[in-house]
């Protein structure tokens, strides 16, 4: 734990690569007696090193027990195994088969949807509703950055935002717009006001909770919810994902390179942000598909009066918020 500790790992990786660690270690082969955790993680590393041999057969035993998984649980099991093999000296052998990931596309919201989704924002009765929902479309920030956020890594007058320890531990500089700036001002009030609510003025999270508490993910995930309700979007379709993911395509429409898409999005590799062009592909040939079934129509009249939501209407600014956009 130390080791992946220096590496700067995340709270969610050191748990993943842990359980992984547990259940190989407790893989017995047959005519072993089982172990428990506990006295494997109480053996001696040199007495360790002979028992995880890639080679006994353990690796095998193992992965057999991890059949009814999706190949991309599978491959980050082999990712945590592989590390913890290579810190006792060993190496995972070629014959490892890893299973096939099938990549699926980000999901976004369309047009419309985000109309329904303006809509309900503006009438929701939850004050986090709207600097949450436009802060997360104008800038792109990942769920658990923006419940990290504090008051002082906003810049109002430069219209960014510093991002501390984001995914990997990297630091990056995000961007927003003038509408944001109002509506967190609009929002400090009550800020200030839960706060003193519970005598906790020294907290410095930019979004709080009623109760005065930084506010977490799942809170998130569950105003995600009430607004899809009130939006009529499936649940399924919108999350604070869907909304870093809309707020990506929708600069990719507006004529924004892939190399500043990946800097606003932290993203450590541009392999993970070139999926947005498969999105602006399939984009593409929906509407020609959608000319073709009625060449007589227009373009901007069949989009309309398709059933499936069409993509979102790209804006003249690049960074203009769809949700405080009026």
């Amino acid at each position: 734990m130390q080791q992946l500790r220096s590496e700067k790992k995340s709270s969610h990786t050191i748990r993943a690569y842990d359980v992984a660690a547990r259940s190989f270690s407790t893989t017995s082969l047959p005519g072993e007696d089982s172990l428990s955790w506990e006295e494997a993680s109480a053996t001696p590393v040199r007495s360790f090193h002979p028992f995880v041999d890639p080679n006994n057969g353990r690796m095998d035993a193992w992965m057999n027990t991890l059949g009814e998984l999706k190949p991309s649980t599978i491959n980050a099991k082999i990712a945590a195994l592989t590390h913890l093999l290579k810190w006792l000296g060993h190496t995972v052998p070629d014959w490892i088969q890893r299973p096939t990931r099938s990549r699926s596309l980000p999901k976004t919201l369309g047009r419309r949807e985000l109309a329904r989704l303006r809509k309900a924002v503006s009438e929701s009765e939850d004050p986090l509703a709207m600097p949450v929902s436009t802060l997360m479309l104008d800038t792109g920030l990942r769920v658990s950055e923006l419940c990290a956020l504090d008051i002082d890594d906003i810049d109002k007058e430069d219209l960014s935002a510093l991002v501390i320890g984001g995914k990997g531990e990297k630091d990056r500089t995000v961007l927003f717009t003038q509408s944001s700036v109002e509506v967190l001002e609009s929002w400090e009030p009550i800020r200030e006001r839960r706060l003193s609510d519970v005598d906790d003025s020294g907290l410095r999270a930019v979004f709080v909770s009623s109760r005065g508490r930084r506010i977490n993910p799942r809170s998130i995930q569950k105003m995600m919810d009430r607004l899809a309700d009130a939006a009529d979007i499936p649940k399924s379709r919108l999350s604070p994902h869907t909304l870093r993911h809309t707020f990506a395509t929708g600069l990719l429409e507006r004529g924004a390179d892939l190399v500043t898409i990946q800097r606003l999005l932290g993203h450590s590799s541009i392999a993970t942000t070139r999926v947005y062009l498969e999105i602006g592909d399939q984009t593409l040939r929906e509407i020609y598909h959608r000319a073709q079934r009625n060449p007589s129509a227009s373009g901007e009249h069949q989009v309309e009066d398709e059933g499936q939501d069409p993509p979102a209407e790209p804006s003249e600014k690049i960074v203009e918020s769809p949700v405080t956009k009026r």
